[in-house]
């Protein structure tokens, strides 16, 4: 079994977190089908001192779900770790695994749904139950000053932890949302194999919301 320790402990669900009645079934049917996949709660990977935070969707089966650590083993990690590397904001070889030796500086990934949801959708009520979790981690971070959503479910539950209003907050690529605490949210597409596929984003448009996150952390 696969896994990857948290850069923040105390803040992690159980292995067997009872919340989401739906998800804990589909996770116990998967260690059925799959019993060496990690098919847990997936623990934020990256820097506990981060300055940026990574709001992903939840993980995938074929990755996080599967390896135990976020955005590991399935298409999405590859843009999403070579960019981090490109920015300077991690180190080390991804070999899309959890022992390999990649490692976050300055950043953090924490997905806003800690569980594997059937077909990646999480619920509104799902999300919500989720969502302490979220906000107990970031938190936890001592002077996190930047943050970027991957996609609009991430986005809504950023906006939220941090204190915003959504109608005022919308999602769009590249939008940057001051939040009441003076942290600053950038929106990205989500880096899923479908929107890289289907050119809705490309590693350029990727890069560009990193490169921001950069310029915005001098500002601050």
């Amino acid at each position: 079994m696969m896994f990857a320790p948290s850069p923040i402990p105390d803040t992690e669900p159980p292995r067997d977190c009872p919340r989401c009645p739906r998800l804990v079934a589909f996770r116990e049917a998967l260690r059925v089908e799959y019993p060496d996949w990690w098919n847990s709660p997936v623990n934020a990977f990256g820097d506990s001192q981060a300055w940026l935070g990574i709001v992903g969707l939840a993980p995938g089966k074929h990755g996080a779900n599967r390896t135990g650590r976020p955005f590991t083993g399935d298409h999405a990690g590859v843009l999403l770790f070579d960019t981090l590397k490109k920015f300077g904001l991690a180190e080390g070889e991804y070999l899309a695994r959890p022992d390999d030796t990649l490692a976050l500086k300055g950043a953090i990934i924490i997905n806003a749904v800690k569980c594997l949801p059937p077909e990646n959708k999480p619920t509104p009520e799902e999300i919500r139950t989720c969502r302490p979790f979220l906000e107990g981690q970031i938190a936890a971070l001592p002077s996190p000053r930047v943050f970027v959503a991957l996609g609009q479910i991430a986005h809504q539950s950023a906006v939220k932890v941090l204190g915003g209003k959504l109608p005022k907050a919308k999602f769009g690529h590249l939008a940057e949302h001051r939040m009441p605490g003076g942290q600053v949210l950038i929106d990205s597409y989500h880096c899923s194999r479908y929107n890289q596929n289907t050119g809705r984003l490309t590693a350029e448009m990727f890069e560009a919301v990193f490169a921001r996150a950069l310029e915005v952390r001098e500002g601050l």
